[in-house]
Parts: structure tokens; sequence; C-alpha cells
């Protein structure tokens, strides 16, 4: 952990400008504080970076960056779909303002939150490695986006004392094999899905949920995929790990 601060403080100290690279399903648990006030105190130029936002409705997303334009220009991004590259290429040059040389651009982030893939969207090519597997981005890379712009692509920066397992299985950061409670994780995605979009829930998964609790909503789901044991009971656990296994791999969409 010690290292990925250092690593943070160093990137901030090259770069001209900064880019938070945040999961648009988690905008607030994927915001760095600590990252976020030493780029306050450094004073340079700072973006904040919506990845993912193929899996977050249009309405979610507005109201997230309706939040988060107080704190920093916000962009969204979908690696996965191309989309809002052009865009953050054009914020980067406007936000950082410098003429005549080369801006280097230093990426920050959770593991998983896609900071290499973004890179690549924006550069057009596959030069910063990229992995399902959290911590893929061993050490500091460069890469150049284009005459004009150089990324500095690091490792994810988790603030001191994280470790929470709910929030690691639901940014994928643990996958289903590695989570000692994989059945909490679960009841976590499906409060998040209930409360932001359950029609989603519902429709993927072939359901009706009424008055329900996460509880009872793993066990329709565990039913409804004929995961049962000895006397038609649900497999709580092979449920779970459908769950998470469909919601890491962007099956369902917030």
């Amino acid at each position: 952990m010690a290292s990925y601060q250092r690593i943070a403080k160093d990137v901030i100290r090259k770069a001209d400008i900064l880019l938070e690279v945040i999961d648009a399903r988690f905008p607030d648990e994927t915001r760095n504080s600590e990252v976020e006030r030493d780029i306050a105190r450094s004073k340079k130029p700072f973006i904040i970076v919506l990845n993912k936002c193929d899996l977050v409705s249009k309405e979610t997303l507005e109201r997230t960056k309706s939040r988060l334009s107080n704190v920093a220009p916000t962009v969204f991004v979908s690696s996965k779909e191309r989309f809002g590259t052009t865009m953050l290429r054009h914020k980067i040059l406007q936000t950082a303002n410098i003429r005549g040389r080369e801006i280097l651009v230093g990426s920050l982030g959770y593991p998983n939150t896609g900071k290499s893939s973004v890179i690549n969207a924006v550069t057009g090519k596959h030069s910063a490695g990229t992995s399902s597997i959290s911590g893929h981005t061993k050490g500091v890379q460069h890469i150049k986006a284009g005459s004009r712009i150089k990324f500095i692509d690091t490792p994810g920066v988790i603030p001191f004392g994280e470790n929470d397992e709910y929030l690691q299985g639901l940014l994928a950061v643990k996958d289903s094999t590695h989570l000692k409670d994989p059945i909490g994780v679960a009841l976590k995605i499906i409060e998040k899905l209930c409360a932001e979009n359950k029609p989603a829930l519902e429709s993927f998964y072939h359901i009706t949920v009424e008055e329900q609790n996460s509880y009872e909503v793993l066990e329709l789901i565990g039913y409804q995929s004929n995961f049962l044991k000895k006397g038609a009971e649900v497999d709580e656990t092979r449920a779970a790990v459908k769950i998470i296994n469909d919601w890491q791999t962007g099956r369902l969409m917030v």
C-alpha cells in the first residue's frame, strides 16, 4: 500500500494534468479522497473520468455528473464501446492549456476502474497492458497518445486501511473464487440494483421483485436458475456466485 501512495505522489508531482478514473457504477466509492487532496495541494488541473458508463443508465450518469461537476470537469467514457474518448482528449488539451510541448497526463484510481483501458481507447492502440485481474499494471508506464499527449499509467491506488471485501467484490478487485462471503457481496449487488435499476434486475433474471428483501430476491434468482439442493432448497452460494459473475462481467446494468 505504501508503494502505491509513493507512486501516486510522484505521478502528481511530474504530471501537468491529472485524471482520476472512477467506476461510473460506484462514483463515490471509487473516488479517492486522499489522492484528491494531494491533487488540490499541487494546484494542478484535474479531470474526473467516469469509466464504464455503458453499464449505467443515462439518468444516473446525468445525476452523477451534476454532483461531481462542482469538484472537477467530468467526462463520461466507455473504453469497451470507445465512447467519450474524443471528448476526453479535447478536455485534456483544453484544461491543461499548455502549448509548445507535450502534455504529461497522470492517470490515477482504484484497481479495476479501467485506467489502462481508458488510455488504450484514447490512444487507439493497446499500448497499456490490460487484464480483468486486479493489479495487472505492476509499475509506472509512459504511453504516447499522438504528438501532444503522453500518459503516465499507474497501478491502482488504494487508501490506507482499505479492507472492505464487499467493495472489492463490487468493483471486481476480487472475483467470486477469492471472496470469503460471496453471499454478502451478492446481496449488496441486489440492493444496489433494486434501488437504482430494478427493471434491469427483473428482466435479466426473469423475476418479479415486489416487497421482498435482498435475501429473498437471491432465493428467487436461485429458484429461477434451478440452483437447488436436496429437498428443493436453493443453493444460495451457487446463486450468489452467478450474480457476482454476471455483475463483474458487465452483464448487469445499474
